[in-house]
């Protein structure tokens, strides 16, 4: 296309050029007269020759031309017959996919209509399997708790190759599809074998935890101890004489922060050394199948654990109470001793002893040992000398019925700074979490319990202390009434 374009350009400006040149040739000035015919006509000659030159380029262009044309023409063809063969290839491949999606429609459409049918079959054949598949994802779940907390896992639960029981219970419960047989089969395989192997004593050996264990997850195997523990049901484990608990998150038993001492140690010993068909053996059974009552009973506070908790109240009401009973013991000492001297007087009434009260009851009455003549006189004489004795036999009685009586109140003072100690607690955390208010209901609990503990006891001692003063005193008037009266005879 340009070349053509430029040629025509050339053809234009070799036809200028010869029209220039000889409109250039006539305007020439004349030539001389004798010599204007033969100018003429070698001008012609010139002429005719450059016309003639002309036409032949022009022939040639017109060639060239020509020639362009076709070759433009026949490119022109072949590229319209590769964009008619295009837009068959393109329609037969439209065609083509029209056909694929209206088979794959033709197909979605039997699918659907198969799908229904086939759910239509499936809830026939169905029948009472939902229900059956509700029922068993309850039970599922049910029993992925009790086989998390059994401590027989530690016995099953062994390997890593197989999914664990309470692992299984969980997927199962957690299912949107109807259980497999072989699921079906397992579910009724762990339940059986927990039930049948809770009224077992098995003896197994199985990794034990010790106590601080500084593992990490990744070389915890590492520090397992391998030991030959024995089993009694879901509630008990033992191993040389120490009890285990279990740990639910870990599927291992552990040593106990305590243990057991004396018999309980005995128990556990002779269970494991039992041969087998020994016949019944001593137990210990903790129901909470996780050593939970076990380690409560072995990290229970001692007596000094139980006072250090009910901190200042706590020792006030304690030095009440010794000093209550250290009172108590000297009375009685005093009053025992003394009633043991008048029992000795009343049998020797007539050699009067100044080391006891009815003596010298006898001594003030009978005086330097002249006979009282006036009855008043006497009976004035013998209530003196009772009196007199009545405040060293009822000695320290009214300071233990005030320790009595304080105890309690004492105790309530305790429980009441406990409250505050507890409401403070909750006040600072903003929760009501038992461990942060244990402190203050601990201190509670404490002071009430050591305010009866010294009440009841001090109770009990001023009775029986009253008891024994009464008796002497007692006796004292019964002989001071039998002297007024032999007195009153012998006037008469």
């Amino acid at each position: 296309m340009s070349a053509f374009k430029a040629r025509r350009s050339w053809l234009g400006a070799l036809a200028a050029g010869s029209l220039v040149a000889a409109a250039a040739v006539a305007q020439q000035q004349p030539a001389p007269q004798g010599q204007q015919p033969q100018a003429q006509q070698e001008q012609a000659s010139q002429t005719q020759v450059q016309l003639s030159s002309l036409r032949q380029a022009v022939q040639r262009l017109r060639d060239q031309e020509r020639q362009l044309a076709q070759e433009r023409e026949q490119r022109f063809r072949a590229e319209l017959q590769r964009a008619e063969r295009a837009a068959q290839e393109a329609v037969t491949r439209r065609n083509n996919a029209e056909a694929r999606s209206n088979a794959l429609d033709r197909r979605w459409t039997e699918n659907e209509q198969r799908i229904a049918e086939t759910n239509t079959l499936l809830a026939e054949r169905q029948g009472n399997l939902g229900e059956l598949f509700g029922v068993t994802r309850q039970v599922a779940g049910d029993a992925s708790t009790v086989l998390q907390q059994s401590i027989l896992s530690t016995q099953f639960d062994v390997g890593d190759e197989e999914e664990g029981r309470a692992d299984f219970m969980r997927r199962l419960a957690a299912a949107r599809a109807l259980p497999s047989l072989n699921e079906l089969e397992r579910l009724w395989y762990e339940l059986v074998r927990e039930m049948t192997n809770d009224g077992k004593v098995v003896k197994y050996r199985t990794p034990v935890k010790p106590l601080d264990d500084p593992a990490t997850p990744e070389d915890e195997s590492q520090t397992r101890i391998e030991m030959d523990v024995v089993r009694v049901g879901p509630f008990t484990a033992s191993s040389n004489g120490q009890y285990l608990g279990y740990l639910p998150s870990e599927k291992t038993l552990t040593f106990l922060s305590g243990q057991l001492e004396g018999e309980f140690r005995e128990i556990a010993r002779d269970l494991q050394n039992a041969p087998e068909n020994a016949g019944y053996q001593r137990a210990i059974v903790d129901p909470t199948a996780s050593g939970a009552l076990l380690g409560l009973y072995v990290e229970r506070p001692g007596v000094i654990e139980r006072i250090e908790e009910g901190e200042v109240v706590g020792y006030v009401i304690i030095a009440v109470g010794i000093i209550g009973v250290l009172l108590a013991l000297f009375q009685a000492g005093y009053l025992v001793v003394t009633r043991l001297a008048v029992s000795a007087q009343l049998r020797n009434l007539n050699q009067p002893s100044p080391n006891n009260p009815l003596g010298r009851v006898l001594i003030a009455f009978r005086g330097d040992g002249k006979r009282i003549e006036n009855a008043e006189l006497a009976e004035l004489r013998v209530s003196e000398a009772v009196l007199r004795e009545v405040p060293r036999l009822e000695r320290f009685q009214s300071f233990l019925r005030l320790a009595v009586a304080a105890g309690p109140l004492l105790g309530l003072i305790g429980t009441v700074i406990g409250m505050i100690i507890t409401f403070r607690a909750i006040v600072a955390s903003g929760t009501s979490d038992p461990r942060l208010m244990a402190q203050g209901i601990g201190q509670a609990m404490i002071a009430t319990v050591l305010g009866l503990g010294i009440a009841i006891p001090l109770l009990f001692i001023n009775a029986g202390l009253a008891a024994l003063s009464r008796g002497v005193t007692q006796t004292l008037d019964e002989q001071s009434q039998s002297l007024l009266a032999e007195h009153t005879k012998g006037s008469a």
